[in-house]
Formats: structure tokens, sequence, C-alpha cells
């Protein structure tokens, strides 16, 4: 029992057990909302997940990790060392993801408690562009995230922010004024993926509908759902830029952090906003994530609403944006903490040569491909719609670390209700896998998915091995998994595949 008051029974083995680590565990789970808290009995958060390193096999990056020992380590020595002032803190994270990402000064930085959080950030940045409000156009509110919808809508999406601040989950916060929301469909109602001519056509008649109401658009790019869709495409981004100008921004949701350095700059490169968080493929604790904002949009942009004042410190939001003086200027650690240790994956990751990563990936999907698809004969939801397949060579490499299961034809896990189920008994027996998915349809009912990503670290760490030894582990977990499916529901005696499936 750690002296905050819960256990850590699957902690690694080699974790020192000292009072350095507890105290890392409580401030890495605190300073957030309810979901980095930690189940006093079991020691994971609400996603069954951990800011620390488990016994547990995990391929879960689309939803949230279990910190990297070397993460955990390097953390460790951060709080022994004394964390400096928290603004201090932020300013030298700033310089190093700009650092990692090759960005200039021309785009500042603002960090969040949650990626949901973000979705304030955006919509201050534009606010007051148009006499008629926002109009917030959001792209498949079921590939982002649940709390989007209210985040989107400038409203509270949690019983309780970062700040300890007690709120309405869905009451509006003070000082956006007229907040519209459209949500464009990804996919059609069969559940197939939808090509980006339909989905830009959709997102330009929602533009239009803005204009003749008097409002400004905010149009949302998704790069990486969570099921690898990325939507639209530059081009037609190129072409509504082209159509309505100035009349609309954008901001790209890459919440999953699975973009590269180039699809990163060609975004920046069109004055969109991008958010990033450092809880999925980067493989942090849960949960953190900050927006990247062209320095040009914060100088222009209006006064901070004064609702903000109950979710963002003074810190978290760069200098030269008005209103931030308004914001409580005090500190939060264990955000700051949860912030280090994504960066510190991230610039690990970073350092690979891209062959290498790619001749991983290969290995990955051969894998699970061989040794979990074809063994229990289900397929993989593709990231393009059907007959743009030539899409796959457009996405970037990151985009090959997440695949998403149709599981819809095993006994066990017919429809989605029925895969959270065993999603949930797959993680509390030691097989840590993405949540379901809303992707596949089977008789008029959302069918069973699972989704397995690799993270950052587990990228690096692999990528650190022979070839041989990586694809031996890899074949070995996609055995373990495709075994812990079989057995979920009734535990076989021989080892051999269960009839639920």
């Amino acid at each position: 029992m750690g002296q905050d008051g819960y256990s850590t029974p699957d902690i690694a083995a080699h974790v020192a057990m000292d009072e350095l680590t507890a105290k890392l565990i409580a401030q890495l789970s605190s300073g957030g909302d309810a979901r980095t808290s930690l189940d006093p009995i079991s020691g994971l958060n609400k996603y069954f997940s951990a800011p620390y390193p488990r016994k547990t096999m995990a391929y879960a990056s689309s939803t949230a990790n279990d910190l990297s020992p070397d993460a955990f380590e390097h953390l460790r020595g951060v709080l022994a060392g004394g964390l400096p002032d928290y603004a201090a803190h932020l300013e030298s994270l700033r310089a190093r993801i700009k650092s990692a990402y090759q960005i200039g000064d021309d785009v500042e930085i603002v960090f969040a408690p949650s990626g949901t959080d973000l979705e304030y950030v955006a919509l201050a940045a534009v606010l007051g562009k148009a006499s008629g409000g926002i109009h917030n156009i959001l792209l498949g509110a079921d590939e982002v995230g649940s709390g989007c919808i209210h985040s989107a809508h400038a409203k509270f999406f949690a019983d309780e922010t970062a700040l300890g601040i007690a709120t309405e989950k869905g009451a509006l916060i003070e000082g956006f004024g007229e907040v519209s929301l459209a949500d464009v469909p990804v996919r059609c109602p069969e559940g197939v993926s939808r090509c980006s001519e339909t989905v830009t056509e959709a997102i330009g008649h929602e533009i239009t509908l803005a204009l003749q109401a008097g409002q400004h658009a905010l149009v949302h790019v998704v790069h990486g759902s969570k099921t690898g869709l990325i939507l639209p495409e530059l081009a037609e981004i190129d072409a509504l830029k082209a159509r309505y100008g100035d009349r609309f921004d954008f901001v790209v949701d890459a919440c999953q952090a699975r973009i590269t350095n180039s699809a990163l700059h060609e975004y920046l490169a069109r004055g969109a906003m991008v958010f990033l968080t450092g809880s999925k493929f980067m493989g942090g604790a849960p949960f953190n994530g900050w927006a990247l904002v062209p320095k040009t949009m914060v100088e222009q942009a209006a006064r901070l609403p004064a609702g903000l004042s109950k979710v963002f410190r003074r810190a978290e939001f760069p200098q030269g944006w008005t209103g931030r003086d308004a914001l409580e200027n005090s500190e939060n650690p264990g955000l700051a903490l949860r912030y280090d240790g994504a960066i510190f994956e991230l610039e690990r990751f970073q350092q690979l040569p891209a062959p290498r990563v790619a001749a991983l990936l290969d290995i990955f999907e051969a894998a699970m491909e061989s040794e979990l698809a074809e063994p229990l004969g289900i397929q993989l939801v593709r990231p393009f719609t059907p007959g743009h397949e030539g899409e796959l060579a457009e996405h970037p490499i990151e985009m090959r670390t997440l695949e998403t299961l149709d599981v819809s034809s095993l006994a066990i896990t017919p429809t989605f209700d029925e895969a959270q189920a065993v999603h949930r008994k797959l993680a509390l027996s030691g097989v840590r896998l993405g949540q379901p998915v809303k992707c596949v349809r089977r008789g008029g009912k959302w069918g069973g998915t699972l989704r397995i990503g690799l993270s950052m670290p587990q990228v690096v760490a692999l990528c650190a091995i022979p070839e041989e030894e990586a694809e031996t582990a890899l074949r070995s977990d996609m055995r373990e998994i495709a075994q812990a499916l079989c057995n979920v529901v009734h535990p076989t005696q021989s080892g051999q595949q269960n009839a639920a499936c």
C-alpha cells in the first residue's frame, strides 16, 4: 500500500518501492480531472492504466498508457533534483517540443490538462472574428473523444477541472458567446469510412451556412482518428482555402500524435492550429496535451474568455495572449511531470532512423496478421474508404502503429457492448488493448472491435534489439493476445483455442 492510500499490485518488479516512487506516482495522478485518479485497490485509473511501469502486457496506446521504465526513471530523477518553478518548467518543455519537431519561433505552444481541454484553445483563438459567433465544425465525434462534444460547444465536459474547481457538466463557459456545433460524420451509417471528397463537400456546406448566419467557421481536420483516419486530405484543405479565404480557420486534431514532422509542418505552413497529446502514441502518462498555434494567431486573438480561469493556469498560455494575466498564477507539478515524461519519449523516438522504424512496422503488421487475425478468422478495419487503397501509402509511417480489429465475428464479441466487456476482462487479466470504437455494423447494430497500437517507447525498445528478436517478441505477444481472447470467457485446460472464438 502506497503512502497516499492506494496499492500498486502489478507494478514492475524492478521499480524501487521507496518514498520517491510513492511521491512520483502521487504527483503523476494529480492535477487533472477525475480521469487521472487511481483506484485505491487496483492502483489503476478508469482506463485500466497507471502512471508507473507494470507487469501487464499492453498494446493500448490508442487509449492510454502505463509509463515505460525509462520514462519513470527519468521522472524520478527530475523529482529527486527538485521541481523547477512551474512557469520555468513549462518554458523549458516548450523549447524541447519545438526542438523535437523542428519548429521555429513563429509557433506558440499552449498547454492543457488533456486533449479535450484543447478545444477551448481553438475556440479562444477565433473568438470575436464574426458578429454571429463561432460555428464549430467537428469531424467524426465517435472517432475523436467523448468529451469533445461538450468542449467543442464551449461547455464544461466534467464535474471538476484540473484546477480542482467544481463545475456542471454541459454548462456553458462564460465569455465564449454563441458557439454552434456541426458534427460531420467520417463514416456512413453502415460504418464504412467516407472519402476525403465527400467529407470536404459536407465541410464546405457547413462553412457556407456559417457565413450566411454571420458566423466564423472553425473547421476540424482529423489526422489520426481512433481508427487511423486522416480527413480531409491536404488537397481538399487547399481547395477550401482557395474558395473561402480567411473566412474560416482550421485546427488539426492530431491528438493521437501519430504524425510525422513533414505532415506537421504542412499543416502549420497553412496557418493551422495543431492539437497533440503526450498520452497516446507518445507513451506518456494520461492526461496531458498541447496546442501548436501560429504566433500571428496568438497576437491577433481576442481577450481570453473569463470562464477559462476555471480551466487553465497562467503559465499554460504563452506570453502575448491577451487576458493571460487574468488566469490563476498557481502551479500544477503533476501535470508538468506528465508533460516531461511524454516529451522524454518524443525525443527518443525522433532520433530513430525512419528505415529502421519502417522495417519494424512491417514485422508488426505481419505478426498481427499471421498470429492473431488469421488464426481467429477476423478482419482489420482499414483506415481508408474501399476503392481508395492508395491513400494508405500517403499515411504517415506512425499511422501504421495502430490497427483496429473487427472482432464481431467472434462468439464472445459480436457487439460493441460485448467487446467493451471483453476489453475490461482482458485488461484486468493482464492484457491491455485499445478500447472498442464504433466503426463496424452487424445486423443493424455496432459490432465489436478492439485496437492494437504500439507506442513510441515500445518502438524505441524494439528498434534497439536485432530484427529477429523483435519479430520473435511481437509474434509471441500476438499469440498471447489471441489466446487471451479465446480464454477470457471460458478458460481452457489445454491451451488450445476455445470454441468461444
